[in-house]
């Protein structure tokens, strides 16, 4: 009995299940993250900031007594010009921003969500036609990028198997043909880029493209190679400051060609990048999971006093259930058991023989830790960590086994 109560109240300490630790988890250490840069770019630009403004005040004290201009008149003049500043009216001529190219390109930067801030809305109409329309331009691109990184890791596993079957080759072994092993089917098939070498994949992608469209920036904007790189990773990752923004002059050499490039940079970059960040928040959140792995009740390092003096995991009773459920998997699924850090391109529901790839499915933040098995029918068996939304391939593939299996009971 007293052993009873010293678990009950050790576990009272910790009454979050492991879904709600890894959350909390991530907020506190999003947070530190932010107080952090914050602290460390407050170090680096409010000095810069102080030297401007008091080379501004400066500035404008010698203009006022060089010319005798009334300060109140100059600033009125100053605030007109932010005003028509706001509207795109520059000191040096530069393009129209509402021509069609410029409003193309306007619109492409509100469906990217990069939002430069160069041109925005000025009418009522136009800001209430934006929402709607940035609403569902939003969302597609979003599912664009999805289906983006899909291909990506579809072309992997097609890369990955052609190279396995080439090793096979030269090594003398010959290759099972698909219609007689099946098990053959599944080792050559169910080839799976590891997270790690898609995120190198992608990252060295990302460097490439950046670096080439810095050496365009830099030789037509006049920028900087550095600031040309600023504004790519600005521009790719869709954080978007406004500060630089490419062909925004009125006339470039070859401007056409330059225009063309431009976007393409644009578009592909922006792709890499969204795609980086999905399985960069892989790899996050299973470094969640570990840390949520190695919590302990008392918070300083030592054993829970409520289990055994082995036992390093919590001691919430849900969390170690999920821990001891997650260790056991049934004997029939853990020759298909999926691996941990694994991307899988996901077949759809064919007849033996003719296993293609013609789909893709990649792990993202939603699905990145579903301890499942494949089972016979074409669905993916196994519990998810954080009551994750089921894919559309998955409910397909489970869908079609259900109704095969139920033709089979009718007939």
């Amino acid at each position: 009995m007293a052993r009873r109560r010293t678990a009950a109240g050790c576990c009272s300490r910790v009454s979050m299940n492991e879904d709600n630790a890894r959350f909390c988890l991530l907020a506190g250490l999003i947070l530190l993250y932010l107080l952090c840069g914050a602290a460390i770019f407050s170090a680096l630009e409010h000095p810069s900031e102080l030297r401007a403004r008091h080379l501004w005040r400066q500035q404008l004290d010698n203009f006022t007594q060089r010319y005798r201009v009334d300060l109140d008149a100059l600033q009125t003049l100053l605030r007109q010009y932010e005003e028509a500043n706001g509207a795109g009216i520059r000191v040096d001529t530069l393009r129209p921003r509402w021509d069609f190219s410029g409003a193309f390109y306007f619109v492409g930067t509100v469906v990217s969500t990069i939002g430069f801030g160069m041109a925005t809305p000025a009418t009522i109409a136009g800001k209430i036609f934006l929402i709607f329309y940035g609403l569902i331009g939003c969302a597609a691109t979003i599912l664009f990028f999805n289906l983006f990184l899909e291909r990506i890791i579809t072309m992997l596993a097609y890369i990955m198997r052609w190279c396995h079957e080439r090793r096979l080759r030269f090594a003398g072994v010959g290759v099972a043909s698909r219609d007689e092993s099946s098990g053959e089917e599944d080792s050559l098939e169910g080839w799976k880029p590891s997270v790690y070498y898609v995120m190198l994949i992608l990252g060295l992608a990302s460097v490439l493209i950046a670096c080439s469209a810095s050496t365009l920036y830099s030789s037509m904007e006049n920028w900087s190679y550095v600031d040309s790189l600023y504004f790519c990773f600005v521009a790719f990752s869709t954080i978007g400051f406004g500060d630089l923004v490419s062909s925004q002059r009125q006339r470039y050499e070859s401007q056409e060609a330059y225009l063309l490039g431009n976007y393409l940079f644009i578009l592909i970059g922006v792709c890499c990048i969204y795609s980086l960040f999905n399985v960069i928040s892989i790899i996050i959140k299973q470094t969640l999971n570990w840390m949520v792995g190695k919590m302990v009740c008392s918070g300083h390092g030592r054993p829970c006093s409520c289990c055994a003096p082995s036992c390093w995991w919590p001691c919430c009773p849900d969390l170690q259930k999920k821990n001891h459920s997650k260790r056991q998997v049934p004997a029939r699924l853990r020759k298909k058991c999926l691996k941990r850090n694994k991307v899988q391109p996901i077949a759809p529901h064919c007849p033996a023989g003719r296993h293609r790839y013609t789909e893709g499915s990649v792990e993202t933040v939603c699905d990145s830790e579903t301890d499942a098995g494949a089972a016979a029918g074409g669905g993916r068996l196994g519990r998810r960590l954080s009551e994750e939304m089921i894919s559309i391939n998955e409910f397909t593939g489970v869908q079609q086994g259900l109704s095969g299996a139920a033709a089979e009971t009718t007939e």
